[in-house]
């Protein structure tokens, strides 16, 4: 079984990761910025290494390496999942600390958590490091959320750079989790409207959590290959769920799904 750390691990994908990885016997540490959530996570799974650290501080996570191979011996698997987003407007609109607060979770927690991880499993003799894709690492726009979106595509091409770079016996890959129904994913929709229109595509192309994170978290300790690139909503999901949309009725946002 591999140790594991989740970053943002205490709430969405991250939480749905960490339940996913305990249930398969693997040993798992996290953290998150909420020290009450922390609490909460740690009693409600117990065995579960769970800290408060801010992943836009590298001395923080390099705290948080040092207890996860304290508890475990070493770390096997890190995956860089911390990340928030913005109100939809446009860039020239939107607060100049909102905005640099996303940038510092998306891209530079990444970076740290990154160079953190990669330095520990280089003295260690290896190890897999995992970041974590969202709307935007495949070039694709949507007005409003050019912050976020840049972010992330940020984050791909340094996966991409990382995977040139690691040491022996080290790797990194991407995870891409597709559309999945969290606070991220309806974030900033002020308009009832918009919003409406919105939901008529997510439940045509998202999921729950509790659906994506075991998948992703049986290919982030199975799928460790340097330059890795796992996506969930692959382009014939996506044409196949489009066909067979007419004959599939979901609505992910009230707990009801039938197939007609």
């Amino acid at each position: 079984m591999s140790a594991v750390v989740v970053t943002g691990g205490t709430r969405g994908i991250g939480l749905g990761m960490v339940r996913a990885l305990l249930g398969k016997g693997h040993r798992v540490a996290l953290c998150g910025t909420d020290s009450e959530r922390v609490d909460t996570v740690r009693a409600e799974l117990p065995g579960t290494l769970a800290l408060t650290a801010d992943v836009t501080d590298r001395e923080q996570l390099r705290a948080l390496w040092d207890a996860a191979v304290e508890e475990f011996g070493r770390v096997d698997v890190w995956i860089n999942n911390a990340g928030i987003s913005h109100d939809r407007t446009p860039l020239w609109q939107l607060p100049e600390q909102e905005a640099r607060r996303v940038v510092d979770t998306n891209l530079l927690g990444a970076l740290n958590g990154s160079a953190v991880a990669l330095a520990g499993m280089s003295a260690q003799g290896g190890g897999h490091v995992w970041n974590m894709e969202g709307l935007g690492s495949d070039g694709r726009t949507v007005a409003g959320l050019g912050t976020y979106g840049a972010s992330k595509r940020a984050v791909t091409y340094l996966t991409t750079a990382l995977a040139k770079e690691v040491p022996a016996g080290v790797s990194v890959g991407l995870l891409s989790p597709g559309m999945v129904v969290t606070d991220l994913l309806t974030h900033g929709y002020d308009d009832a409207e918009e919003l409406a229109k919105a939901r008529k595509i997510f439940n045509i192309l998202a999921d729950r959590v509790e659906t994506v994170a075991p998948w992703l978290a049986e290919q982030a300790v199975t799928r460790t290959r340097n330059g890795a690139h796992v996506r969930w909503l692959t382009t014939p999901k996506i044409i196949g769920r489009f066909v067979s949309a007419p004959l599939r009725r979901r609505d992910l946002f009230t707990d009801q799904e039938r197939t007609r």
